[in-house]
C-alpha cells in the first residue's frame, strides 16, 4: 500500500464562538481555510466555567453537517423542530443541517472540565437542501478495537479493525477514528486512496505520524495514499484520524451557511429571516 506522508503542519489559533466559548480553531483559520470536504475543526477544552458556560445559543445552519465529539463534560442540544438530546463524555452527534435548522448546544454543568471537538463536513450540491437529520450516538454504541499491542481505537465512522462505526449514510464516506497509542506501539491504518485526511494529536506530548513527530495541538495534513502509520512517542498519546471524500465543488460560505453560489447564500439568508428554516 502507498504510505501517506505529512504534507503540511497546522497549529490551532485561539478564538471564541457562540456566546463567547473559548476554543482552538484548527481548520477554518487563515493557515488552513478548509480541507475539502472539511470546513472547520474546533477543539474546546477548559475547566474554567467562564470559558464555556454561555454555550452556543440558538443559531442557524444550512448546507453542511456538524459533528460534535464530547470527551468530557455535558452539553444538551435542541432545535426548532422539537429535537432534544444529551451529549456526555464519549458521545457523538452527527447533524446533517441540510436545507436549514435552528439549534443550540448548551452546557449542563457549572464547573469541571468541558472538552471536545466540532467538525464541519460539507454536503454535495445535490444534498444541500435535504431534510435535516440527527445521528445521536451514545458512547457504548461506538465500537472499540485493539488492532495491535498498545493500540486502542474508537471507530466513530468508517471501517477499521473489523468494526464499523455507527455513523452511516454520509455522502463523503468519512473515516473518523480516536486512536490511543502507547509508547513503542504502532498501527498502520488503511485509508481510501483519494480521501483527504488529517491527524491531530489531542492528548499526550506527541505521537509519531507517518514517521514524523507530531506535537500536541498540531494537525498534520496528509498526502494521498492508501494507509498511514501512527505510533507512540515517549508517553501515551491520543490522535484523531479523520478522512473524507473531497467534493471538488465550488464553496460559498457566509457564517453558518455553506452553499455553492453567492445567490444560494442570499436565498439562505432570506429564508432564515422569513422563518422558513
Amino acid at each position: 500500500m502507498t504510505e501517506r506522508r505529512i504534507f503540511r503542519r497546522i497549529r490551532g489559533t485561539d478564538t471564541a464562538d457562540g456566546a463567547g466559548v473559548k476554543l482552538k480553531r484548527v481548520i477554518g483559520q487563515p493557515a488552513l481555510d478548509m480541507l475539502d470536504p472539511f470546513l472547520l475543526l474546533d477543539e474546546f477544552r477548559s475547566d474554567q466555567a467562564d470559558d464555556y458556560i454561555a454555550g452556543f445559543p440558538e443559531h442557524p445552519h444550512r448546507g453542511f453537517e456538524t459533528v460534535t465529539y464530547m470527551l468530557a463534560g455535558h452539553m444538551q442540544h435542541g432545535d426548532n423542530h422539537g429535537n432534544r438530546g444529551d451529549l456526555g463524555p464519549g458521545s457523538v452527534q452527527w447533524m446533517t443541517a441540510g436545507r436549514g435548522i435552528l439549534h443550540s448546544e448548551m452546557p449542563q454543568q457549572e464547573n469541571g472540565l468541558m472538552w471536545g471537538f466540532q467538525l464541519w463536513v460539507n454536503l454535495p450540491a445535490k444534498d444541500k437542501m435535504t431534510a435535516p437529520r440527527y445521528q445521536d450516538i451514545a458512547p457504548e454504541k461506538i465500537p472499540v478495537v485493539r488492532p495491535a499491542d498498545g493500540v486502542e481505537a474508537r471507530v466513530i465512522a468508517g471501517d477499521f479493525g473489523g468494526a464499523s462505526g455507527p455513523v452511516s449514510g454520509i455522502a463523503t464516506a468519512p473515516i473518523y477514528l480516536d486512536l490511543a497509542v502507547q509508547p513503542g506501539a504502532s498501527v498502520t491504518v488503511p485509508l481510501p486512496e483519494g480521501h483527504s485526511a488529517f491527524a491531530y494529536v489531542f492528548e499526550g506530548e506527541s505521537a509519531q505520524v507517518a514517521g514524523e513527530t507530531l506535537s500536541r495541538s498540531e494537525l498534520a495534513v496528509l498526502t494521498k495514499g492508501e494507509s498511514v502509520t501512527i505510533a507512540g512517542g515517549d508517553a501515551p498519546a491520543r490522535v484523531l484520524l479523520v478522512a473524507g471524500q473531497p467534493l471538488k465543488e465550488p464553496v460559498a460560505r457566509y457564517g453558518p451557511f455553506v452553499m455553492n453560489t453567492a445567490e444560494q447564500i442570499h436565498e439562505a439568508i432570506a429564508d432564515f429571516r422569513a422563518g422558513r428554516f
